[in-house]
């Protein structure tokens, strides 16, 4: 986005440099990469990498062997699990390239990505579609104000198609009309199945020639090249964004804008996330890495140009306002955490205030994941060594101010989505929104000999990984991992077993209660005498059934002093123990009933508290031999959000899956030409337990929902069998 070819552009390979981090917020840039699995972004960053002499050569997805794909478990997939940071110096600005996983799985890993991020990289494959994930992903980042770009790269592929891609990233990301979205560059040169050579600026009309590689060489303009409609189509909409209100009428009056005018007014509106540049990227060629590189370093916002989060106290009052200012206050949050065999636990943090420097004196504040096994901590910690990141590389460096990103080892406490502060002035931030986790996998130690292992494994997975909730089932004593799908599991499963702990998979058990179908009458009767003092303590209970989600009741109904006051309470311990425990070896707890004790014997030596709540227990079992239980199990309350096309599908599934739907409607924040539709549904949890997988399968990627408890109903009896647990 220069006015002229910096000397940057013409830089050659070299080796790389000793880092230098910068020595104001003005001379960064933090952006995020966001993008569907297999769109390029990592292969793509190499490229940058080595077209700036950071690395001698780019690495590759498929050998194992880029910058960010560093974990044995993305060697392994060929894909991105994590968040990575790769700091690039351009044109006396460092750009924090923050590469973030496309799989759906490992959104929590792109939230944090976009957390630390000032701005969003949108990178898109012109040999594939433009799917809905990433749309959504778009209007994520517009609801947040980011500012974004579009790169479009396999231009090299066999389908690629540059202008049809273009189309739809207007379409798409272009606003009503289209003209929000549109390319700074044409390429120019190659021809069919061929990768083109060269590019053409709409605005400066200048030819960059990549027929030899990087870095390009000014060329002639090529005869056959019509710049007009395009550059015409671009001015116009730079006028329209334009904070000159006569700029628009001079332009239309015939005056010829200056190009200095036009590029000020361009990096304006892109800084402030109205115009998003689309950009064509050939990263085996090289062509397009330059003029990347300046919209990253002259078109992205600094973070001085941005509002750091709010903060308050640790008491929750609100703080003052901070600015991203190297004397301000400390204020960093961490946005990774990984467990390293040699160094520990390492933060990836992103500083919004204040400078870190090696010893800093800070405050590691955790608040508000205790709904997800994270409990609130407060702890007070030193900075070992401070790092500059790129990869799993960690270069040492004197100090970090506001706005940059690094990395410090060692912090026993600090979990991804931590502040860290100052020790004398220490402060929150409050987390940015994690995805839920809908899949459940139920998990047991080996062997008795690895349960303290994996207790040891779990502690260091959901520090750095805030997506997995675990859960101990009250009700069924089952260790449950809820993850954000099959991949994300196997990663969690894979990461667990690298430390050594050995770790099963088992069914996952629904949590089913029991309750009378019919009113009943239970007799329980205790008498013994074995010499000394005896028990004696008869009870008659009547069992009715009650509406579900009324859970137990007791009331009494005794008659002439037959239970003596005092008992009457011990009977209705007695009575939910029971019920509680469960009514036979299954030991399944039964609930919306009403237990009304009506007649009773008592001995005035014999009768006790124990033996009457002994009496109201037997009493209870003996009303469940005429009463008709039933299994009664968990429902939840379903929103499924699924494009159009596939909403046929999904219903045809929920019918196949007890489902009861109650209603649906269109999703009004659906961009036009993606219409969806919410499906409202009650579910029983059983059928819920792969359901992640499955919508995903059934909607291509495209479909997600939401789940809260609904309350419990009765199970069929074609299901019953498969529900209820085998006896202890």
């Amino acid at each position: 986005m220069s006015k002229k070819p910096t000397q940057s552009r013409t830089t050659s390979k070299g080796t790389a440099a000793a880092f230098v981090p910068a020595d104001r917020p003005e001379k960064i840039r933090n952006a995020a990469l966001v993008g569907h699995s297999g769109a390029g972004k990592t292969t793509l960053v190499e490229a940058l990498l080595a077209a700036t002499g950071v690395i001698p050569r780019a690495g590759s997805v498929a050998e194992g062997t880029t910058v960010n794909d560093h974990d044995p478990v993305e060697v392994a997939q060929q894909r991105s699990v994590g968040l990575s940071v790769c700091p690039v110096p351009w044109d006396n600005v460092v750009v924090n390239l923050l590469d973030t996983p496309g799989y759906p799985d490992f959104t929590g890993e792109l939230r944090a990505g976009l957390r630390a991020a000032d701005a969003a990289l949108f990178v898109v494959s012109a040999a594939d579609d433009i799917d809905p994930i990433t749309v959504s992903l778009w209007e994520e980042c517009a609801r947040l104000g980011t500012p974004r770009a579009v790169v479009i790269t396999k231009l090299d592929a066999p389908r690629a198609d540059y202008e049809g891609t273009v189309a739809t990233c207007q379409q798409l990301f272009g606003g009503e009309d289209g003209q929000d979205a549109l390319p700074l560059y044409l390429p120019v040169g190659g021809g069919a199945e061929q990768a083109p050579t060269g590019l053409v600026g709409l605005l400066t009309r200048v030819h960059y020639d990549y027929s030899d590689g990087w870095p390009a060489q000014e060329a002639p303009l090529p005869d056959d090249v019509d710049l007009v409609p395009a550059r015409a189509a671009l001015i116009e909409a730079i006028i329209n964004n334009s904070e000159d209100e006569t700029l628009l009428e001079r332009y239309l009056g015939g005056e010829e804008i200056g190009l200095d005018v036009l590029i000020d007014d361009l990096e304006t509106a892109v800084e402030r996330g109205t115009f998003f540049p689309v950009l064509p990227v050939c990263a085996t060629t090289g062509l397009g890495l330059a003029e990347l590189l300046e919209v990253l370093a002259g078109g992205f916002p600094s973070p001085a140009e941005m509002s750091p989060p709010a903060v308050t106290g640790l008491d929750g009052a609100p703080a003052p306002a901070l600015s991203c200012d190297a004397s301000g206050p400390l204020v960093a949050e961490v946005v990774r955490t990984t467990v390293d065999p040699y160094l520990g636990r390492l933060s990836v943090l992103r500083l919004f205030s204040g400078t870190l420097t090696p010893e800093t004196a800070i405050h590691v504040s955790g608040h508000g994941g205790a709904s997800r096994g994270h409990p609130d901590h407060d702890v007070d910690e030193r900075v070992g060594q401070v790092h500059s990141p790129l990869g799993a590389t960690l270069r040492p460096v004197d100090r970090v101010i506001a706005g940059d990103i690094c990395a410090i080892s060692r912090l026993g406490s600090a979990e991804t989505g931590d502040t860290i502060s100052a020790k004398a002035q220490p402060l929150l931030i409050e987390p940015w929104e994690m995805p839920e986790p809908l899949l459940p996998i139920a998990v047991q130690a080996a062997t008795r000999a690895d349960e303290d292992a994996l207790a040891k494994a779990l502690a260091r997975l959901t520090a750095g990984d805030p997506t997995v909730r675990v859960e101990r089932h009250a009700d069924t004593g089952q260790l449950v991992l809820w993850c954000l799908g099959e991949a994300h599991a196997d990663v969690v499963l894979e990461r667990l077993r690298a430390t050594g702990a050995h770790v099963e998979t088992v069914p996952l058990r629904t949590a089913v209660m029991e309750t009378f179908t019919v009113e009943a009458r239970g007799h329980g009767r205790l008498v013994k005498q074995s010499g000394g003092h005896g028990q004696f303590a008869v009870c008659d209970v009547i069992v009715t059934p009650l509406p579900r989600g009324s859970g137990v009741q007791f009331a009494e109904k005794v008659v002439g002093g037959a239970v003596p006051s005092q008992f009457i309470g011990s009977v209705e311990k007695g009575v939910r123990a029971q019920l509680a425990a469960g009514l036979d070896q299954a030991h399944i707890p039964v609930t919306d009933v009403l237990v009304t004790l009506v007649d009773g014997k008592a001995h005035s030596v014999d009768s006790s508290d124990a033996a009457f709540q002994t009496a109201g227990g037997l009493a209870v079992k003996d009303a469940a031999t005429s009463g008709a239980p039933a299994l009664l199990e968990p429902h939840a309350r379903v929103d499924i959000t699924v494009p159009d096309a596939y909403v046929g599908a999904v219903m045809s599934d929920l019918s196949g899956r007890r489902a009861k739907v109650t209603g649906s409607e269109p999703d009004a924040s659906a961009p036009t030409g993606m219409e969806r539709t919410v499906v409202h549904a009650e579910v029983p949890d059983a059928e819920l337990t792969r359901y992640a997988i499955t919508l995903r399968s059934l909607t291509a990627g495209t479909g997600r929902f939401t789940r809260e408890f609904a309350g419990y109903d009765l199970v069929p009896t074609t299901v019953a069998s498969s529900l209820r647990p085998v006896p202890a």
